[in-house]
């Protein structure tokens, strides 16, 4: 039997999945990452641990499935976005990575939207110049440390070191690429422009590749440590969250990705490249061939629910917890939660917005509170999908949703009333490395196309369709709590003084 391998590089570890040729998850593996903040607002990591990782978790789900490398017939690689791995000309790595939460890049934010313009960056990019992305940090290392900027020869994305060091191929994904903002959305490929503007060298960035597309294939030296076949491909796969869409089939215009996890992501597919003109929205290339999408991320989704549990009542258990606020009306009696506990990247890029329960009187209890995070989280949720359908995506068929937060009942049937459409749960749980698994799938030629591949392997395992009688009460509750940010921003910028 035909297996192919999904390889996940996370922020906190790297996953190692198997899946067989009807798309049936096999094993899975996961080697635990350290992580460094040597100074505030600093995160790295030694890019070392990524391979080391990846070679224990690729050698641990081959022994414990019992699966040969002989049979493994392709792998797929996603992982963390935007982060900045730097190689000299011999391919040695220069300096820790800097990885996509590190937000000591604002001055040359600033400087990128001088240089290019924010409206020309945003046009050609799909995006703002944000702390996350690559460029910035480019750019900090040539400020900060030009000693290490002079021997720079080639720039790679965390997952892409690993497909270095598994195939020896300096190679990315149009996805993954998309997340640099160094690349022009419309036309797939790196920005003659943007890094003329910005003085980095072209021949520093490796070549783009559609998902499905093989951009190498595994060594002999990487066969021996193991396990895998020499020869075997490697596909582009994609950024761990178009990789994440594949996973749950949103793989067309119209159906949308929400995951609800710590944070919150609403991927929306689209046929063409839309760009949201302020740049609120992210606008990538999707690992799907042909196809782009635009994203909006809530940085405190179901960690909102786990502050409150932690907080008020960390002797209940989630399921306690939730089941008490179902006896709650919608509307939680005229309370609203703003959920901007560690500030905010979707509608407002902001990291001095702050959370809070609005409303309270002595008539609320704790059930009356949780049900508000609950709702609060949805309305949050919600405003990356008027943004999206503001941008030109009009027609919403289904939103397929996934993470630990879409465990609860309550919590679906919410997000169905307050998005006023059908939310489905697929049978697919392992995300990412699973998207990629099939990406792999795809360019081995096991399925025609990504699309066919989704369609024989992620299956719909339930429905939640809005109730017309809780719509009208979301609908006034929304406009109360769009109305919170811009009434309480100044407060909350000046309370984030002390």
């Amino acid at each position: 039997m035909a297996y192919f391998m999904g390889i996940d590089v996370s922020t906190t570890g790297v996953k190692a999945l198997l899946v067989d040729g009807q798309g049936e998850v096999a094993g899975t593996a996961t080697t635990a990452l350290p992580l460094s903040t040597p100074r505030p607002l600093w995160s790295e990591q030694d890019p070392a641990d990524w391979w080391d990782g990846a070679v224990k978790s690729i050698k641990q789900v081959l022994q414990e499935t019992g699966v040969s490398g002989e049979d493994v017939d392709g792998i797929g690689l996603t992982g963390q976005m935007h982060g900045l791995t730097l190689l000299d000309e011999n391919g040695d790595v220069l300096r820790p990575a800097m990885l996509w939460n590190d937000q000591r890049t604002s001055e040359q934010c600033d400087e990128i939207r001088e240089k290019v313009g924010k409206e020309r960056l945003i046009q050609i990019t799909g995006n703002d110049a944000l702390t996350g992305f690559t460029a910035p940090k480019v750019l900090w290392v040539r400020e900060h440390e030009p000693e290490v900027y002079a021997k720079a020869a080639q720039i790679l994305l965390p997952k892409d070191y690993v497909r270095y060091k598994l195939t020896g191929e300096y190679a990315t994904d149009k996805a993954g690429a998309a997340g640099t903002i160094l690349m022009d959305l419309k036309t797939r490929d790196w920005s003659p422009e943007v890094l003329a503007a910005l003085d980095i060298p072209l021949e520093w960035l490796p070549k783009t590749h559609e998902g499905p597309e093989v951009t190498g294939t595994i060594t002999a030296e990487t066969a021996a440590l193991t396990g895998l076949k020499a020869g075997t491909p490697v596909v582009g796969g994609g950024g761990d969250q178009a990789a994440q869409a594949v996973g749950v089939g949103a793989v067309e215009s119209g159906i949308i990705a929400l995951t609800l996890g710590t944070s919150g992501v609403v991927f929306a597919s689209t046929n063409e490249p839309f760009i949201e003109p302020e740049g609120r929205l992210h606008a990538f290339c999707h690992s799907v061939p042909g196809l782009w999408h635009l994203m909006g991320v809530m940085l405190s989704a179901a960690g909102s629910l786990r502050w409150h549990r932690d907080t008020f009542a960390p002797d209940v258990s989630f399921d306690d917890l939730v089941m008490a606020a179902s006896s709650i009306a919608e509307g939680s009696e005229g309370l609203l939660f703003l959920p901007y506990l560690t500030g905010e990247r979707t509608p407002y890029p902001d990291p001095y917005a702050r959370g809070g329960f609005v409303g309270l009187t002595v008539r609320h209890t704790l059930p009356h509170m949780t049900r508000a995070v609950l709702e609060g989280v949805a309305f949050g949720l919600r405003d990356s999908f008027e943004l999206i359908k503001a941008a030109g995506l009009e027609e919403i068929k289904q939103v397929r949703v996934s993470g630990g937060g879409a465990k609860s009942l309550l919590w679906r049937q919410i997000l169905a009333d307050v998005f006023t459409v059908e939310l489905v749960t697929v049978n697919t749980t392992e995300g990412a490395a699973y998207g990629a698994a099939l990406l792999a799938g795809v360019g081995a030629g096991t399925w025609p196309d990504v699309k066919t591949a989704c369609a024989e392997t992620v299956k719909q395992t339930g429905s939640t369709k809005p109730r017309i009688e809780a719509v009208g009460t979301y609908e006034e509750m929304y406009a109360y709590y769009r109305g919170l940010y811009p009434a309480l921003m100044k407060i909350t910028h000046g309370l984030s003084n002390f």
